[in-house]
């Protein structure tokens, strides 16, 4: 049965993994190509979300009946903690008319992105898929959290109201190919690779902002497009998934900084300025359930997807 899936935030970095994947796994296999499957990725240049006039005009002309999406204003620690109202209401936006449009136009399946951010900041170790709920998000991102974790409560109202298969996939730190390098509004490895590679061409320091000690489970694109993959063939419940590698598998922030210098061929000075905070020293988010329903997957390790990461070659 002919089936087109369509990519909200198709040129974003896991859109444009997602888009990788489709095109070079072998046709047929668990993440490649389906026999009758069309995938559109759309771009933010092709329909603004937060109109809703220009996402119904998206899904009349592509009619999607399964929808992966990914679209979402996004930004680093900084960006977050000085734009919460912009965070927050553009999110909630994009978010209810995607959903929206979605139900009204019969779509069959709809996976939403959500992000480790939506999980309270006073929490029990390790973040599970339960405790989304639990308590207030930590307050240098609670605009873009809170809209975020309304695509949750959304998916629920839509389940139960009318049936939608609506769900969601909470990934940890996504890193690859097509990553965002802005110094302003970059998470935190692209941003380091464009601050080290700065300072190797103009024969500055690299300095890191913060101590160096928080650690993050980092997933490679890559990977996270096959598991969202996976999730659209194979996984048909409304409670979300945590996408990540295991919570053994944590990686501080100065071991990612060494492991860039590495790959830049950097030589110069290098320090912390610890004036500048840190976020959340740990959020450690167990896979334990995607691992039980995937029946195993291999990771791509950190040191590895960091050589393959295109800024360090």
């Amino acid at each position: 049965m002919a089936s087109v899936v369509l990519v909200t935030g198709g040129t974003g970095l896991v859109g444009r993994a997602t888009r990788h994947i489709i095109e070079t796994e072998p046709a047929g296999s668990r993440f490649g190509k389906r026999d009758g499957e069309t995938w559109i990725f759309a771009s933010s240049s092709e329909a603004d979300l937060r109109d809703p006039e220009q996402t119904r005009k998206l899904y009349e002309k592509y009619k999607p009946t399964h929808v992966i999406h990914l679209a979402a204003l996004v930004g680093g620690l900084f960006k977050n903690m000085k734009y919460k109202l912009t965070f927050l209401r553009d999110n909630i936006l994009i978010n209810d008319n995607v959903l929206h449009t979605s139900y009204t136009h019969d779509t069959k399946k709809l996976i939403s992105c959500l992000s480790t951010c939506v999980f309270p900041d006073k929490v029990e170790y390790p973040l599970d898929e339960n405790k989304i709920h639990s308590g207030p998000p930590h307050d240098s991102n609670f605009g873009y959290a809170h809209a975020k974790r309304m695509v949750d409560v959304q998916n629920h109202a839509y389940k139960e109201e009318f049936g939608c298969n609506f769900t969601s996939a909470i990934p940890t730190n996504v890193f690859g190919p097509y990553d965002n390098f802005d110094l302003e509004d970059s998470h935190v490895i692209p941003g380091l690779i464009h601050k080290c590679y700065l300072a190797k061409k103009n024969g500055t320091p690299f300095v890191v902002s913060g101590t160096g000690k928080p650690l993050r489970q980092f997933i490679y694109s890559y990977d996270l497009a096959k598991l969202f993959i996976w999730m659209l063939r194979e996984y048909d419940d409304v409670e979300p998934v945590i996408l990540s590698v295991g919570e053994d598998e944590e990686v501080s922030i100065k071991e990612v900084a060494d492991a860039i210098v590495k790959a830049v061929g950097f030589k110069g000075e290098y320090s912390f300025d610890t004036t500048r905070a840190d976020g959340q020293f740990r959020k450690p988010a167990s896979n334990k359930k995607l691992l039980k329903l995937i029946g195993g997957f291999e990771f791509t390790p950190f040191e590895q997807g960091a050589h393959l990461h295109p800024l360090s070659k």
